[in-house]
């Protein structure tokens, strides 16, 4: 996604006695960092984050619990702060993203969708103060999207003929996922999907998708693990989302026969390797994200594809004390 940008209003007046460019008021200033009447959430420590309606009611916030790990759903704008500072730290102190520069200013990866989106934490509560946000997972709602300014996937991916091919179906956005380095082991993505398998169900989801990412913005240089996704899990026609034409990156950039599936599959980034276990498929084409220093693919995953022992192991009865 693009870096924040200030563009001039309509109206705006000079400062008295300057014959320079017009200076926009604050409030243009603050524009784009405003979507739907909702303050940015990255921006003000005290921005206002109306969260009433938006789980449904019966619905948490804690989703699971494996000893001090706990995943639940951000319930305040300190908490949502608190991932996008986690988001930070991963996507631009680790993997070499470039902030904005209201992003850099505040040490928080946020964008206007953050306001529209449930925010999913993993929490360690036996880590210091301020430092208890170990993963996060962004969710947004078909209906919530639709209200606002759609799916953060149809930047880069043109899912409007699926939705409507699938119109009577309800659609999640899964996207910013990340974990922080000493706990990306098989007990935190564990509790993150024991997290949105519970969202899945109390909203009635039928189909999730997103976007995931690989590091690097060289096709070439990912061309076993991008050629493997398009031979070997391509989704299905009516599924097949493609790559927006302006940003299409060709998957194929090696022939089927020069693949070998095991070579492919530990080239895959393990987020990637565990929607293909759930059973997801991908769109056509891929998408460089030159801000993020990624090569980014379409991830569909209906419910309906999900094999049944995962829907048991994510359930609310299933024991992962000992994990």
């Amino acid at each position: 996604m693009a870096p924040l940008a200030v563009q001039d209003p309509s109206g705006s007046r000079p400062m008295p006695g300057s014959s320079t460019r017009p200076i926009p008021p604050l409030s243009a200033l603050l524009a784009p960092l405003r979507k739907g009447g909702s303050a940015a959430i990255g921006f003000f420590p005290g921005a206002p984050l109306h969260l009433a309606g938006r789980r449904g009611a019966g619905l948490g916030p804690t989703l699971g619990r494996i000893g001090p790990l706990e995943v639940r759903l951000a319930t305040s704008a300190r908490e949502i702060r608190r991932a996008q500072r986690l988001r930070f730290e991963v996507f631009y102190g680790e993997m070499a993203a470039r902030p904005s520069t209201a992003v850099r200013l505040t040490g928080r990866d946020f964008d206007g969708y953050d306001a529209s989106c449930d925010h999913l934490l993993v929490i360690d509560h036996d880590a210091p103060a301020g430092r208890q946000v170990v993963g996060t997972y962004r969710l947004l709602r078909q209906e919530v999207a639709e209200r606002a300014f759609g799916f953060y996937t149809a930047d880069e991916y043109d899912i409007a003929p699926v939705m409507r091919a699938h119109a009577g179906l309800r659609f999640l956005e899964l996207g910013r996922s990340c974990v922080l380095k000493d706990y990306r082991n098989k007990r935190t993505v564990e509790l993150l999907w024991q997290g949105i398998w519970a969202y899945v169900l109390h909203h009635r989801i039928d189909v999730m998708l997103g976007c995931a990412s690989l590091e690097g913005t060289d096709p070439d240089r990912l061309a076993l693990p991008l050629s493997f996704l398009h031979h070997h899990a391509s989704a299905p026609e009516g599924w097949r989302a493609r790559a927006v034409s302006r940003r299409f990156v060709a998957m194929d950039r090696l022939p089927r026969e020069a693949v070998d599936p095991k070579m492919a599959l530990h080239a895959l980034p393990p987020l990637i390797k565990g929607y293909l276990r759930l059973g997801a498929s991908f769109g056509e084409g891929a998408v460089i994200d030159r801000q993020f220093n990624t090569t980014d693919v379409l991830v569909v995953l209906p419910v309906s594809a999900i094999h049944p022992r995962y829907k048991a192991h994510f359930g609310p009865d299933a024991d992962r004390s000992a994990a």
